[in-house]
């Protein structure tokens, strides 16, 4: 029969053994499972994360060939509607009938959708892109208004920060006692002109 010394020092024995090799022993079935899985769900997020990352950066690399309607997406049309060329809401809009077929032969011409654009702009203007060109004064565009939004934010805070202080406490003045020799000489003035403090 072995003593309980022995069967302590057997299982501590065992217990350091199995953190050695990386296994941690829990107090039920369930925290082991929840233990399990949780380090082994680390590992899938991670796999399935780079996956994904992959696949985006396949499909991103693989040039679109551009059609009427996605090109007609990012061009005003000049009619003056303010609307995408796709858009207008004119039935019969000549700019409509003028453009379609520029971007038609572009589109047949085996250009791609910048250079498409870039054409566009060069022909009718600036203007017809739906989004300005991210460079020189059409920059600002995309600048000012997040630039605007982070001072606006700035703004907000200082005021909320100086409301919620509490109202600074104005020192008392401390008030010197007059002189006896001045208030005398004023009294005397006072008499001498006819003022003077009735005593009741």
């Amino acid at each position: 029969m072995t003593s309980p010394l022995t069967r302590l020092d057997a299982a501590y024995g065992w217990l350091n053994s199995t953190k050695a090799m990386g296994w941690e022993t829990h107090k039920s079935p369930r925290k082991r499972l929840d233990h399990i899985l949780r380090r082994h769900l680390k590992w899938a997020a991670l796999v399935l994360l780079a996956g994904l990352g992959a696949a985006s950066l396949t499909r991103a690399d693989a040039p679109q060939k551009p059609t009427l309607e996605s090109v007609g997406d990012q061009v005003i049309c000049l009619c003056g509607c303010a609307a995408t060329l796709n858009h207008c809401p004119h039935r019969d809009c000549a700019t409509v009938a003028e453009m379609r077929p520029v971007i038609a032969k572009e589109i047949a011409a085996g250009k791609d959708e910048t250079n498409i654009l870039q054409d566009l702009a060069i022909r009718y203007g600036v203007q017809v892109l739906a989004a300005p060109p991210a460079k020189g004064f059409s920059l600002a565009a995309w600048i000012l208004p997040g630039v605007g939004l982070l001072a606006s934010l700035g703004i907000v805070v200082v005021v909320v920060r100086r409301w919620r202080q509490p109202p600074k406490a104005v020192p008392a003045v401390a008030t010197k006692p007059l002189d006896p020799r001045v208030l005398a000489a004023v009294e005397e003035e006072m008499k001498a002109a006819g003022m003077a403090a009735k005593d009741h």
